[in-house]
């Protein structure tokens, strides 16, 4: 589709890739910092393994907490409550409705204590009003009224197992609301002190405790397991481990950057930390992040057995895991610790741009551990490092993301939607293939069709290549890789059974190439074979949804038509604009939003325009990059200009990778719809005689740049001398500010004026489509956020100045206009 490579050069570097994996990858709560069942994610990621990403959100898509109080009666003061508004004294998050204990129901935060007759205190996390376990403000409190009156002076608690009683999970974070609802972010230093004291007076009662984990344990989930003397995880296929909150703009808090890297290392410790991945428990039995990985149905037995072992002696506790040659000289020695913080550093800089703190502060509390390894300093720095991080603007930013994609989640209707049952793709190009794996790996019968066994034949391999890579990379276990093929029905034109399959499809997803005709065809073909119920769904980035949907001798049931626009590579990608024409009837828009969700996408629902939403807001940058050229900027000049503003690419390489040719049919389209002036300014021929020279950018080798190898790309004596005729021989010394103002404001203009139009329905919307669309810089929190930021009326001035000096393209839309004079904000 049009200016999807595009979306996965951006995406996949900087919101999306393994940021869309795990920013895409599905939060089912809304206030954990990382309960990512998604990429996805789908969903922050800050990747120092890869060259190709640098912060994903989430895949993390996902319901409103609270951290209500508990009301248990002790003796013992309560935790310090935080001076500003305690989100532990609100209602209405978890429960309108006080808890009050009975025999049965002791702890609102956790089951009533066991005690084995061996000595085993079990104590189980589980809030009956959440569907996973998270940390909060009061579930700490309740905790420390649990272990004084419950454990700490029962002599005969001899050893202590920590589990769930939920399947979904250990726990699956800490409740991040609780963080950003706090307004003074340095009393948080007081109350992570406080947890970290309850911590040490679990360890002072000296007795062997076992986390016995199953599902995920993230963030303060992972902290808690790692204050424990032994764990134990299962091989659930949902069990993974990890620190993730550098995705938030954070740091571990409860001593998660001292009491990893002691316990794996400190490469390990680093690499976990600063990428935020999730360890899955074959590697973390490997790496000493666990002790023992066992079956699910098994882990309470041998989490018992084994705290009575360690309790009688004949278990031993946990160590480190022993260092090989290579680590001892690089992580214990002087003049290996200093290669491997110059290395550390280097590469957190070439990933981040300095523009996100985290990386540094996380490197720097493990730094500080590494030379104060005696006493409680390091823990105090690493909670001073935390609320000085939560004060950020970067911060905030991430944060709002991760809250925008919960609120996402659901979409207002007055309908409800099919039950989706089997899912039918027409194409199986890559587009197809990619929507009919999403598909097949969430749990859906797929049909995949296309005209001949051939075409059939290259979808099903690259599905088949995707899930090979998954499991040769410990993703994905064969018997998933078998379920997930045997849940996908290949049938070509020549099969004679593929009308009978049809009938039993719920829904019908097209992605074939860009032709009215042959969409229209298509949908005459599914019409005469499926039910009255199916909703056909057609993947287009530029034929409007009511052409496609016009009634008539192809279009019988024009209601049940809806568009969704997927972003290529679709299995990385979490973006998905779903597009209703004027006819889409509420239960087709709701079953697209249904399936979207299910398939682990960020879903946002659009108006039926040209170029929707994201590619709406590319074509001005497009055309911008044209004037800019046009004046004489350097290419590496504009380049520079936007990394450093935090786009992944900047737009030269952006077009070249996206293709020349594409993006010039892309401006072309725009340029003629319904766009205007906001199109105008900049010599868009300058792609399309590149085209007719036959430069298509990276795919043939020879773009803006010559591309002679993977990596290896130069400006070619031909294409300077193209540019040099283009330009008249201009050379300018535009300033970098200058060429991140005129590019940004077009885009963010452009933004503004789709919502003032109402082709998004808010603010939320339209941030989260351009992180997660085109890689919008993160910590900036998306196009509105950096309006609020910046300031809105000074941003109106701007624009102004521009439209005097260059023309009637930069005049701010009317929206900007009234915020400006109204002082208003976004969010």
């Amino acid at each position: 589709m049009l200016l999807n490579t595009a979306i996965k050069s951006l995406a996949l570097r900087q919101s999306g890739g393994a940021a869309a994996r795990q920013l895409s990858q599905q939060v089912s709560c809304r206030g954990h910092c990382a309960c990512t069942p998604i990429a996805p994610a789908t969903t922050l990621r800050l990747a120092l393994d890869s060259p190709r990403a640098s912060v994903v959100i989430p895949n993390s898509k996902q319901n409103a907490f609270s951290t209500a109080a508990t009301t248990v009666a002790t003796d013992r003061p309560a935790m310090h409550k935080v001076p500003s508004k305690d989100p532990g004294e609100t209602s209405g998050k978890e429960g309108s409705t006080p808890f009050v204990p009975t025999p049965e129901r002791k702890y609102k935060f956790f089951r009533n204590v066991e005690v084995t007759p061996a000595g085993v205190a079990v104590i189980r996390f589980d809030n009956p009003e959440k569907k996973v376990n998270t940390l909060s403000f009061a579930l700490m409190r309740e905790a420390q009224t649990m272990w004084e009156s419950e454990v700490h002076a029962n002599a005969a608690v001899r050893s202590v197992v920590f589990t769930s009683a939920k399947e979904s999970g250990f726990i699956a974070g800490a409740d991040i609301f609780d963080i950003s609802s706090v307004e003074d972010k340095s009393s948080l230093v007081t109350v992570i002190e406080e947890a970290l004291q309850f911590f040490l007076r679990m360890k002072s009662k000296k007795v062997p405790m076992v986390a016995a984990i199953n599902g995920p344990a993230l963030g303060g989930g992972l902290e808690w397991a790692l204050w424990c003397d032994y764990r134990i995880c299962t091989d659930s296929s949902s069990t993974k481990l990890g620190l993730p909150e550098v995705k938030l703009g954070l740091l571990p808090g409860f001593g998660g950057t001292q009491n990893l890297p002691a316990l794996v290392g400190v490469q390990g410790g680093m690499d976990m930390m600063l990428t935020g991945k999730d360890i899955r428990p074959a590697k973390a039995k490997k790496m000493g992040l666990v002790d023992l990985v066992v079956a699910p149905q098994s882990l309470e037995s041998v989490a018992l057995s084994t705290a009575e072992g360690l309790a009688n002696g004949t278990i031993q506790k946990s160590k480190p895991k022993k260092k090989s040659l290579m680590n001892r000289l690089i992580e214990d020695t002087p003049p290996g610790q200093y290669l491997m913080w110059d290395k550390v550093k280097k590469m957190v800089d070439k990933n981040t741009g300095g523009n996100y703190p985290a990386p540094y502060a996380i490197v720097d509390c493990v730094q500080y551990g590494m030379t104060h390894q005696y006493g409680l300093d390091k823990f105090k720095h690493e909670r001073e490092e935390f609320a000085k991080l939560a004060a950020t603007k970067e911060s905030e930013a991430l944060i709002g993301i991760f809250d925008g994609m919960n609120q996402m989640k659901k979409h207002s209707s007055s309908a409800d939607p099919i039950k989706v049952k089997k899912v039918a793709v027409m194409g199986a190009g890559l587009m197809g293939a990619g929507i009919a794996q999403v598909s097949a790996e969430k749990g859906y019968e797929v049909l995949l069709k296309d005209r001949d066994d051939v075409s059939l034949g290259r979808g099903i391999s690259l599905m088949n290549d995707n899930w090979e890579k998954k499991h040769s990379r410990g993703r994905m276990t064969k018997y998933q890789y078998n379920l997930n093929t045997s849940r996908v029905t290949p049938l070509s034109d020549l099969t004679e059974s593929w009308k009978r399959h049809f009938q039993s499809a719920d829904l019908v997803i097209e992605a074939v190439f860009e032709s009215l005709e042959l969409k229209r065809k298509i949908i005459q073909q599914v019409e005469s074979v499926t039910l009255d119920h199916c909703v056909f769904a057609t993947n287009t980035s530029a034929i409007p949804i009511a052409d496609i949907a016009a009634p008539g001798d192809e279009v019988k049931r024009p209601e049940n038509i809806v568009g969704m626009h997927y972003f290529s590579p679709v299995p990385s990608m979490p973006l998905l604009e779903i597009i209703p024409h004027g006819g889409t009837s509420e239960e087709a828009l709701a079953t697209a939003f249904a399936v979207g969700n299910k398939q682990g996408k960020t879903c946002v629902v659009v108006k039926d325009v040209p170029g929707f939403y994201v590619n709406r807001c590319l074509g001005p940058v497009l055309v911008e990059t044209c004037a800019l050229v046009k004046e004489g900027v350097p290419l590496e000049n504009l380049d520079k200009a936007m990394k450093k503003f935090g786009m992944p690419v900047g737009p030269i390489t952006l077009i070249d990778e996206v293709g020349v040719d594409v993006a010039s049919k892309v401006a072309s389209f725009l340029s003629n719809a319904d766009l205007g002036k906001r199109m105008g300014g900049g010599d868009i021929s300058l792609m399309a005689k590149m085209v007719e020279k036959g430069w298509l950018g990276k795919k043939s080798k020879q773009g803006f740049f010559t591309y002679t190898g993977k990596k290896d790309k130069s400006i070619g004596s031909e294409v300077k001398s193209y540019l040099k005729e283009f330009t008249g021989g201009r050379v300018s010394n535009m300033s970098e500010t200058d060429v991140q103002d005129r590019i940004a404001s077009r885009l963010v203009n452009e933004a503004a004026k789709c919502l003032e139009d109402g082709i998004i329905e808010n603010p939320v919307d339209g941030d989260i489509g351009l992180v997660f669309g085109i890689g919008f810089a993160p910590f900036k929190g998306g196009p509105f956020r950096y309006l609020d930021a910046v300031g809105i009326t000074s941003y109106v001035d701007r624009m102004n100045r521009f439209a005097h000096e260059l023309g009637e393209q930069f005049e701010p839309c009317q929206l900007l206009k009234d915020y400006a004079a109204s002082g208003k904000k976004f969010h």
